[in-house]
């Protein structure tokens, strides 16, 4: 089994990228050690290109699966937060491929036409490679590349990547909550500023987007005053930018990741609903 663990970080990162899950990521790399357990091992050439293939496929049924699921969901659906290495964000790529704002975009996309613009805009993969491991014609990998990059073009906002600006910016914010101070808070907000709850239905989150500074700074500060008593904030790793966790002893309770543009915060995702918190445990 070796040779499958060799791979095992490639596998959840495909799977993580094409479902915006973490919950389902896993699932889906041990799905897919269960059916390379009962391969013989010796007679497969290109491990990679095999398991690969074996995770997106099953990455793209369970992605239809969630489709349905998504539409009884309370409230707005964002992507579940992971915590990630520094490293991934010194490759800007690949820590903007692994984004909330990238992988909610991505929800325009159909399960096919995700799975080829991961594949070969986060992971590099050829056309060709892609329509060995989708088993479809070239021509067809092509043409799915060709509407999925448009459809991500046209949603797609360009936030700041620049690594000590995203990090004194989310200082700033974090000091700003800590100390209850709106002005503070609304300093580093943009005029156009939105706040993107998602809390399925089980916490207290708002069931629709909060806009402007001081409805948004005002929503952070009544949130702030709500969390559990003993729980810390902190600044750590979020899918590839400095974003902010709440842990109480009973484990995380909310994540926020900020979107800046121009050295002001202009999205703001926070995730609190208890079953999309599990990759706060699980470094990528």
């Amino acid at each position: 089994m070796d040779r499958f663990a060799e791979h095992r970080g490639l596998l959840y990162a495909v799977a993580y990228r094409v479902l915006g899950s973490v919950a389902d990521a896993q699932d889906v790399v041990q799905d897919a050690w269960l059916r390379w357990s009962k391969v013989d091992a010796d007679s497969v050439q290109d491990v990679e290109g095999y398991l690969v293939r074996v995770v997106t496929r099953l990455a793209i049924d369970r992605l239809r699966s969630a489709a349905v699921r998504r539409e009884s969901y309370v409230g707005p659906w964002l992507p579940e937060p992971m915590i990630t290495s520094p490293d991934a964000a010194d490759d800007v790529v690949r820590a903007d491929a692994v984004s909330t704002a990238v992988l909610l975009v991505l929800e325009a996309l159909s399960p096919t036409e995700r799975a080829v613009f991961v594949l070969n805009e986060a992971f590099g993969y050829s056309y060709a490679e892609i329509a060995d491991i989708l088993d479809r014609r070239v021509a067809d990998v092509r043409q799915l590349a060709h509407r999925a990059r448009k459809a991500v073009a046209a949603r797609r906002q360009r936030y700041d990547t620049d690594r000590g600006t995203q990090r004194q910016v989310t200082e700033r914010f974090l000091a700003a909550c800590e100390n209850g101070d709106v002005e503070a808070l609304m300093a580093v907000l943009a005029p156009d500023v939105t706040l993107i709850s998602d809390g399925g239905g089980l916490t207290g989150a708002p069931r629709k987007p909060v806009v402007g500074p001081l409805s948004v700074a005002r929503a952070f500060l009544v949130g702030s005053n709500r969390r559990p008593i003993g729980s810390q904030y902190a600044i750590e790793e979020l899918n590839g930018a400095p974003g902010i966790t709440i842990r109480s002893a009973d484990g995380p309770v909310l994540a926020i990741t900020l979107h800046q543009v121009d050295g002001a915060v202009r999205t703001i995702h926070v995730v609190s609903n208890p079953e999309k918190l599990g990759g706060l445990s699980h470094p990528a």
